[in-house]
């Protein structure tokens, strides 16, 4: 059969073929060089020869002598190098990975830094929140019955008030009027609206000499008399256990909480024994009001808005309206159940107390909606004096920090925060006894979860061995805190060689919540507590020694109760702000404060903190080469050898996966070749990987939040986002920031090992190319869920325009 069909003759030349060759590796000039010495080559032509050296002439000029501007040919001689001079190490680590190095491309520093150290004060600040000296005020002399001043100043060690708890009680215990307080963080408001509600209540069952009347007891079915609203249940938790101190000496006296995340079923069990003073959130609130018939408000003479700025941020204005609708809609009892009559002590009219550290307008509609000719109480006379005088139009002011807080700023690039985060706590914890406690605020509950699971320690802990026969049995360990409490790496020091690290967020269970708590105050050694602003409002910690915001708050407001973690009722403090070279310097300007905010260089913390080594995780995925970096003797080779560590964890391969397996077509496989119908997905990404793009997605579009006064010194075009990915350990800023939730499918779900779902182990499988249909399409393993994508949108959207402090608060 003849082979017919179309011949086609191509003339190709007398000269040989010759293969193009492509370089690759080594630096950028090199390849370029050998890519055109590969080009003359292949073109016949010659190498470039090297020019020839002229012939020596000697009747050349000879060259003009260099003179000073003052005609004289003395040369000035060269300064001297001192070691003051930061080293800029060359990135040449032979690991095999190629990685950018942290000392270059860095932005210029606005700020001006003196040479000098600041001069300590000759004398130093006076605290602004400590109590009153004994011998000038009691409370005893501020109204408050025998009884009750005797068991603070024995039991509770509280001899003396604070100013604002001095102004305050008198009021609320002579007169029926609304309040609202405003006073620094940290300075007692809490027992100053505490303290008049439990004198009055037990005035209904206590002679003026304290001994109890025959007539009249008052015990926990008399009636519910007060309602304290708070935020957050960390806030409601610690107001409860101040008040239960507070009410040992009134035992016949009960208190309780009503707040989310708790079981409904025993709130109203409690609720239906009786209760005397209710703490409680807006939210959880409105729910039993509407469905728990035994609660009666007919009683309640107090009405506390704790924190009222906190609660109108969060969205609560809806269900506060509700409530106080609720409360005042039911006739005031002058009797209870039980014939006793109230009017005698208890107040006439329901009494409204708000408080906050703060005056902003939503704290004034907030004040529009609850209270009724309110007086306004400070910690200082001639501030209300001056308040009652002048009608002042300003829509909004802030208290100031405590006066003995000691502030300051870090100016740090941003690929080089999280080996300077880690500098600061290692310096910090290099004295025994000096820092007991600190507080890491962060913007996200992603980027906490991140930041937890890089400074842990990775050492599996081993069990406890058998208790023998006699010895009493040991302590479970709690359930609650094993994902949320570890010892800390990185950051520990001959004199402190163990730090506990903590984390909390909004998205923990409750239970979780309060056992981190409870586990960060009662901790004994070195403490670290990574956690969003949902632990900026209230929360008194015992010996929180340093606050560092690793993200700038969302608001001036915020900052200034961040950094009131620290420095309470007397005590000294300390506070960091990590701040981005550019326009984040100028954030400074705009904040409140009683003393200098010192600005920092970076290079002085990584000095100090880099000076000895730095003492690695136990992991059995530390190689020999990092652990020889590490002992290098200079600081910026340690910074370096650590940020790759970090980048190297992040790149290994999960423990207990195997690697993809070869697909159809070159595609690697998401499934294993093994288990016929229950394929098991082979996960290829680190979960530490997908935790850092994760955070650093949240954390891109946190800080898109900051209010709308403040985003000329957080804009969102002068961020670096190649060089914030190193921050996360990333070598590259990962894609769909702006995209919302990854693509999920109904039937296929791989486990993320306890992280958060859009991640890339979340994503479905990509088509492969050439158009055609794969096996791992979404037809074949469910749909897409749309309406979950719509309702995150939704959420986001919310949140964004609502400047929310944290993403995932619950």
């Amino acid at each position: 059969m003849a082979d017919d069909g179309m011949l086609l003759n191509f003339e190709i030349g007398d000269a040989p073929l010759v293969s193009q060759v492509k370089f690759k590796g080594g630096r950028w000039r090199d390849r370029v060089k050998a890519n055109k010495s590969a080009k003359t080559a292949s073109q016949g032509g010659p190498e470039p020869a090297a020019k020839p050296r002229a012939p020596y002439d000697p009747n050349r000029p000879t060259k003009r002598p260099r003179g000073n501007d003052d005609g004289s040919d003395h040369r000035p001689a060269k300064a001297p190098r001192t070691s003051d001079i930061p080293w800029v190490p060359t990135h040449a680590m032979k690991t095999g990975l190629v990685s950018s190095s942290l000392f270059t491309s860095i932005p210029t520093v606005v700020t001006k830094f003196d040479e000098e150290a600041p001069a300590e004060p000759a004398e130093p600040a006076k605290p602004s929140n400590a109590p009153l000296s004994e011998e000038a005020e009691n409370f005893h002399t501020l109204g408050l019955a025998r009884r009750v001043a005797h068991h603070l100043a024995t039991k509770l060690e509280m001899k003396a008030p604070t100013a604002i708890q001095k102004n305050t009680i008198p009021v609320l215990i002579k007169d029926d009027n609304d309040a609202f307080l405003q006073a620094e963080t940290g300075s007692g408001k809490t027992l100053a609206y505490l303290l008049p509600i439990v004198h009055r209540i037990m005035e209904l069952s206590m002679n003026e000499d304290g001994t109890p009347k025959k007539d009249a007891k008052v015990h926990r079915n008399s009636g519910l008399f007060a309602i304290i609203l708070a935020p957050t249940r960390e806030l409601c938790k610690q107001i409860s256990a101040v008040l239960e101190k507070v009410l040992r000496c009134a035992p016949w006296l009960v208190c309780t909480t009503v707040i989310g995340g708790e079981s409904k079923h025993s709130e109203k069990a409690r609720l239906r024994k009786g209760v005397n003073i209710l703490v409680a959130t807006p939210g959880r609130l409105t729910d039993h009001l509407d469905n728990t018939k035994v609660l009666d408000v007919g009683t309640v003479r107090w009405l506390v808005l704790d924190e009222g700025d906190r609660m109108m941020e969060m969205g609560f204005e809806d269900d506060i309206k509700a409530i106080v609708g609720k409360i005042r809609a039911d006739k005031l009892a002058t009797k209870n159940s039980e014939g006793l009559v109230l009017d005698r002590v208890l107040p006439k009219r329901r009494v409204t107390v708000l408080c906050s550290a703060t005056m902003k307008m939503n704290v004034q509609k907030l004040g529009e909606i609850s209270l009724e000719d309110a007086v306004h109480i400070t910690a200082s006379k001639s501030e209300m004096e001056k308040d009652a005088a002048e009608n002042s139009g300003s829509t909004e002011s802030a208290f100031t920090a405590p006066a003995q807080l000691k502030q300051s700023c870090i100016i740090v690039p941003a690929k080089l925060r999280l080996v300077t985060l880690i500098a600061l706590l290692k310096s910090t914890f290099a004295r025994k006894g000096s820092v007991m406690k600190a507080i890491i605020f962060i913007s996200c509950a992603d980027s906490v979860d991140f930041h937890y699971e890089v400074l842990k320690d990775t050492m599996t802990v081993e069990p406890p061995p058998p208790a023998q026969e006699g010895d009493a049995p040991a302590k479970k360990p709690d359930v609650h805190i094993e994902t949320t409490v570890a010892p800390a790496a990185y950051i520990t020091s001959p004199a402190n060689t163990r730090v506990m690290l903590h984390k909390l967020h909004g998205s923990l269970a409750q239970p979780v919540r309060s056992a981190t708590l409870k586990a960060f105050s009662g901790c004994k050694d070195p403490a670290v507590l990574i956690t969003t602003d949902i632990s900026s409002r209230g929360l008194d910690v015992p010996a929180v020694d340093l606050v560092i915001e690793y993200d700038p708050a969302f608001a001036v407001p915020d900052h200034v109760h961040r950094i009131g973690r620290t420095a309470r009722a007397g005590r000294s403090g300390k506070a960091v702000l990590f701040l981005l070279p550019g326009p984040e310097e100028g954030y400074t300007s705009i904040l409140p404060s009683s003393a200098t905010i010192t600005p920092q260089l970076y290079e002085s913390i990584l000095q100090k903190g880099f000076a000895t080594n730095v003492n690695l995780p136990a992991s059995s995925q530390t190689n020999n080469a990092e652990t020889e970096s590490n002992k290098r003797e200079t600081w910026a080779t340690r910074a370096e050898a650590l940020q790759l560590h970090f980048e190297q964890r992040l790149l290994a391969p999960a423990p207990g996966f195997e690697d993809a397996e070869e697909g159809p077509k070159g595609h690697k496989s998401k499934f294993s070749k093994t288990g016929g119908k229950n394929r098991q997905p082979v996960k290829k990404d680190n979960p530490l990987l997908d935790a850092g793009r994760q955070a650093f997605r949240s954390h891109i579009r946190a800080y898109a939040t900051h209010v709308r006064e403040e985003r000329v010194y957080f804009d969102m075009t002068q961020l670096h986002l190649g060089h914030m990915a190193k921050a996360f350990g990333l070598r590259e800023a990962p894609g769909g920031i702006g995209s919302g939730i990854s693509r999920r499918t109904h039937k296929f779900t791989p486990a993320t090992n306890g992280q958060k779902g859009g991640g890339a182990s979340a994503s479905v499988a990509a088509k492969p190319s050439g158009g055609s249909k794969s096996k791992f399409d979404d037809d074949e393993y469910g749909q897409v869920d749309e309406d979950a994508a719509k309702r995150m949108k939704a959420k986001m959207k919310m949140l964004s325009m609502n400047s929310a402090s944290e993403f995932n608060l619950g």
